[in-house]
């Protein structure tokens, strides 16, 4: 693309700081795809003139235990690719990386910063390969051949790693591996890639108990007795919240399900969400294993390019039940654009495959539906089918974005819908760690947030300056010394006491912090009538006006998400 570009923005562009420059980027681009798009195809065009060239291995590995700034270039530029659509052409990079720790017989030790990146190169494959499942890729015996190739370089790293001398080496790709075996699974299903979970490994949790006296909350979700807390899995999309091994997941999983946690929130495009919790409940012992509940999403971000038949809805729901290994207690169904109105034939269909096929689905819920369209949706299943059939919606709701109190809490009672929510906690901001602390810079090398929190910091500007922000977390705070708890707690609680709210889900960045026996002090007090007056008058304002502004600015929930199709229409 040539334009011209006016020479004060030129110079800005020379001159502005790298953190400054990531920042306009990341503005031009929420904006939609008139100014994504443009974005993306330059940096193809960028990546691909001239094609990037493999990097020798003993360049990437030439000491034992020495990160090199070769490997964290080349590190980065397959990150590049992928995430810039080009998720099969990264397949080559990914191989070549993982085949290069044998060939120049690199080791490593266990926390060291090579180990620790190598872990985060694990995530690195984990995305892309769930990158190219979203592409719907043409089944190609080239793509076969690269998918094998990764696969069979993983397995040969393991056997590297397990030979080496004279001690064996921690191996890191257990999760890509089992995400590149479930791609292979995914599109050549004839194909053999190895055993699922072997007896010996379901030993490894078969001494798990739940707690005897039952300290967190439930509520009627369907069918199910559920927790008042889910753990949430979207950290698991991207190495950007810390890449964790199969083994220190495993071992957040049983301290979760051991405190009484045994509900999860996963989705289809959670990088390998459903496989790492599917793998763990596999081996589980039946006693447990039948107390667990598994939330996962269907999400249609497109057009389905089909007719709705249920042939085809039932295929979707069995494409979650095989990688999460089982029974999804909830499916919850996304619908990127409102305007197609398949999506209500399909609605109908889940909730008829929750009658015919139990084993398969226990309930239907909705994710990120504004008021509307779940009356719309509603409406029309009570028509079709004289009943609501679904139990939930999945929404964001905080105290800095409380627009489910203006539209969604009355229509959801009128429909018996619990909301499940997300965002209860900022990305952290909305805790101790923040009273007091200046503004973060949103790409700052020297205060690194994560995807959550860059997220959630516009999410907070939205809804007031930081100085007011900072107000309303110290009131907080106060509440928090109050009941002993930490401002987090108070946080969740504040949501929990709002109409129809069923559960907060936590987000879990599984082995690398989880904060379980913290989130159980939810339970132990509730807000009362003055605490809650003082939460909403510093965060709906005296009036209600903060809270009807934010409404006013991003629309009602989930309407933020889809932005981009009203912008291109």
């Amino acid at each position: 693309m040539v334009g011209h570009v006016n020479m004060m923005d030129d110079v800005l562009i020379a001159n502005l700081p790298p953190e400054h420059l990531r920042s306009a980027l990341r503005v031009l681009i929420a904006e939609g795809s008139s100014t994504q798009k443009p974005f993306v195809e330059h940096i193809r065009q960028k990546l691909l003139n001239p094609e990037p060239e493999l990097v020798p291995a003993e360049v990437l590995f030439p000491r034992i235990d020495v990160l090199t700034p070769d490997c964290t270039k080349y590190q980065a530029l397959i990150r590049c690719i992928f995430s810039s659509k080009m998720a099969q052409q990264s397949l080559p990079h990914l191989t070549h990386l993982v085949n290069s720790l044998s060939v120049a017989r690199a080791g490593w030790m266990i926390g060291s910063e090579l180990h620790q990146t190598l872990g985060d190169f694990a995530g690195d494959i984990v995305q892309a390969i769930q990158a190219l499942k979203e592409s719907n890729p043409s089944k190609t015996e080239e793509l076969e051949s690269q998918l094998a190739n990764l696969h069979a370089a993983l397995q040969q790293c393991r056997d590297y790693c397990e030979a080496y001398a004279p001690q064996s080496l921690e191996y890191p790709f257990q999760r890509s591996e089992r995400q590149v075996a479930d791609a292979l699974h995914l599109f050549y299903p004839d194909r053999e890639t190895g055993p699922k979970v072997d007896e010996q490994e379901k030993v490894t949790v078969a001494d798990l108990d739940l707690p005897d006296e039952q300290a967190v909350e439930t509520f009627q979700l369907g069918s199910f007795q559920v927790p008042r807390l889910f753990n949430g899995f979207w950290q698991l999309s991207s190495p950007a919240w810390g890449a964790a091994s199969a083994d220190s997941q495993e071992t957040a999983l049983v301290d979760l399900v051991r405190a009484g946690f045994t509900a999860a929130d996963m989705a289809d495009h959670y990088g390998d969400a459903e496989l790492v919790y599917g793998h763990f409940r596999d081996k589980l012992p039946p006693q447990i294993k039948e107390k667990m509940f598994a939330a996962t999403k269907w999400c249609v971000f497109g057009s389905v390019g089909q007719d709705i038949t249920e042939e085809w809805v039932l295929g979707a729901v069995k494409e979650r039940c095989r990688r999460i290994g089982g029974r999804v207690e909830l499916l919850q169904f996304h619908w990127h654009d409102y305007k197609a109105k398949e999506y209500l034939g399909i609605l109908e269909k889940l909730v008829a495959i929750t009658k015919a096929h139990p084993e398969l689905v226990g309930a239907i819920g909705l994710c990120n539906f504004d008021s509307a369209h779940v009356t719309e949706a509603c409406e029309y299943l009570i028509s079709r089918t004289g009943e609501v059939g679904l139990v939930s919606n999945q929404i964001q709701f905080s105290v800095v974005d409380s627009r489910p109190l203006q539209e969604m809490c009355e229509v959801s009672a009128k429909y018996g819908l619990q909301l499940l929510t997300y965002g209860s906690f900022c990305g952290g901001f909305l805790s101790n760690r923040w009273l007091g602390k200046p503004m973060p810079e949103m790409y700052s090398s020297n205060n690194h947030l994560t995807p959550s929190q860059r997220k959630y910091l516009e999410v907070i500007l939205g809804w007031g300056s930081w100085k007011e922000f900072q107000d309303l977390i110290f009131t907080m705070s106060a509440l928090a010394d109050k009941h002993h708890v930490s401002l987090a707690n108070v946080a969740a609680r504040w949501v929990l006491q709002k109409p129809q709210v069923g559960a907060v889900i936590v987000g879990t960045r599984l082995g690398v912090e989880t904060h379980d026996q913290d989130n159980l002090n939810t339970f132990t007090f509730k807000l009362d009538d003055e605490d809650m007056k003082a939460i909403d008058e510093a965060a709906l304002g005296e009036k209600n006006e903060r809270s009807i502004a934010v409404f006013k600015n991003l629309g009602d929930c989930g309407n933020e998400y889809r932005r981009c199709i009203e912008s291109d229409s």
